[in-house]
């Protein structure tokens, strides 16, 4: 698959809408009751970008975004502003932030993870395309020192560890994230007048699996 590790312009995705959806069949039973299932472990996120369009100057930078992507062709980062760190929304990342693993005292590499959790049930999602020079990491509540403790290879968000972590050991990380994402569309619909009246065009972009 083609990505291009560029990140869509933030001023514009700022204002957008969009969030996570996920597939889940349901079957409802002569009975009454349902049976659901999903064929899809992680959730899918969409977002419309056209929505953070606000001037012609504006409009002008997403075609030249969408022309150098070939339209559908190549992925791209997208910061979601409603979602783009490991801590709350008004928080400053921090090594403590979110428990990734547990060493077992051979396995030297992991993959960043962001947890939801609500009541007794907890979703880790697997975060892929972490902003460089945000990646913070813990082992047993100890910050480690990025070059010399691990290395983070910001294209697949894997930390690997110059030792690996003993068993046991609790591992954790904080950091910033962007969603990988392509247009959901080879065209672009613009009109000028519209535009100018306060109207944006409809630009759909759509998470993909990497």
């Amino acid at each position: 698959m083609g990505f291009h590790e560029v990140r869509f312009p933030a001023n514009l995705s700022f204002g957008s809408v969009g969030g996570p959806e996920r597939r889940t069949d349901v079957v409802t039973l002569a009975n009454g009751f349902e049976e659901r299932n999903t064929p899809w472990a992680h959730s899918r996120r969409r977002y419309d970008a056209g929505v953070g369009m606000r001037s012609l100057d504006d409009l002008e930078q997403m075609v030249a975004f969408f022309e150098a992507r070939q339209g559908q062709m190549f992925g791209f980062r997208w910061k979601d502003w409603g979602d783009y760190k490991s801590c709350r929304a008004n928080g400053v990342p921090t090594y403590e932030d979110q428990v990734i693993a547990f060493g077992d005292g051979a396995t030297p590499a992991f993959q960043l993870v962001k947890n939801y959790r609500s009541g007794d049930q907890t979703y880790a999602r697997p975060i892929k395309k972490p902003v460089k020079g945000t990646v913070r990491i813990g082992v047993e509540a100890d910050e480690m020192q990025e070059a010399i403790d691990y290395t983070v290879d910001y294209d697949t968000g894997i930390v690997t560890f110059s030792h690996p972590p003993d068993i046991g050991h609790e591992i954790t990380a904080g950091f910033e994230f962007d969603v990988p994402v392509r247009f959901d569309t080879d065209r672009i619909h613009t009109s000028v007048a519209s535009f100018q009246a306060g109207d944006a065009p409809n630009v759909p972009v759509v998470e993909v699996r990497v």
